[in-house]
């Protein structure tokens, strides 16, 4: 199954075939996060991609923002474009083999991409990886 490869995922980024991505941090997520005052939060971006949302979030003072994705080459683009940004915060890892908590966890287009047998598993792992009162 190619979605669970991450060389398949890899491709699509290096030959530009990233329909999904709009190239600007989504407007939805952006008003959510322009709503949050405590910046402090614990944030998970699955399947974050070149990071759009999390570039909007970082920039604009939330301090505690993490980026997982299948695919290494989205997540070194991001890294050159925010040195600054934590390495630890970095995930290049699958979904499913995640292990923490967080306060809140943003997603736009990682559930769409998932094998639809895979959509149980996702929820079932969306409630492990929230903290006890977090959102998603």
């Amino acid at each position: 199954m190619a979605y669970l490869d991450e060389n398949y995922w890899s491709q699509r980024y290096l030959t530009g075939s990233t329909g999904w991505d709009i190239g600007y941090p989504s407007y939805p997520l952006v008003q959510y996060l322009d709503q949050i005052v405590n910046k402090e939060v614990e944030i998970l971006i699955p399947g974050a991609g070149n990071g759009l949302e999390a570039a909007y979030a970082f920039q604009n003072g939330f301090k505690d923002i993490h980026l997982l994705d299948f695919s290494l080459h989205p997540l070194e683009s991001f890294q050159m474009k925010f040195p600054s940004f934590p390495e630890s915060h970095i995930h290049h890892e699958d979904f499913f083999y995640h292990n923490h908590q967080y306060d809140l966890i943003l997603e736009q287009t990682f559930f769409c991409a998932l094998d639809p047998t895979l959509r149980i598993q996702y929820i079932n792992k969306m409630y492990d990886l929230l903290k006890p009162g977090g959102n998603w």
